[in-house]
């Protein structure tokens, strides 16, 4: 009498259905998108100039090596380039070692 009845809740009710879950998915699916954009597309970008000036590599080119070594490029090969650090002085390094290639006339401000 005094006491009201106390019902179940319905199954729909508790389903917290496609929004629900959503919400709860969408720090993680905004945080992946922010990391993509800032991080590993420009890495991509990166990557894919860095290998086109490695394919562009001629004779004649002046670069800079990971090492920090200046030279000219006097042969290309598939994975090697043969470089002029000095004169009568070559070197040869690998091809992904170039990382820089410099303006024509570098070497002779130097």
């Amino acid at each position: 009498m005094f006491i009201s009845n106390a019902y179940a809740q319905t199954a729909a009710a508790a389903d917290p259905g496609l929004m629900g879950s959503l919400t709860t998915f969408l720090p993680l699916i905004l945080m992946f998108v922010v990391m993509y954009f800032l991080m590993i597309r420009p890495q991509q970008k990166r990557q894919r100039e860095l290998k086109a000036m490695m394919d562009a590599l001629t004779k004649g080119d002046e670069v800079v090596t990971a090492g920090g070594i200046v030279g000219r490029v006097n042969r290309v090969t598939d994975s090697y380039v043969t470089l002029e650090i000095a004169a009568g002085t070559e070197i040869t390094v690998q091809k992904n070692a170039v990382t820089t290639l410099l303006p024509k006339g570098t070497l002779k401000a130097l």
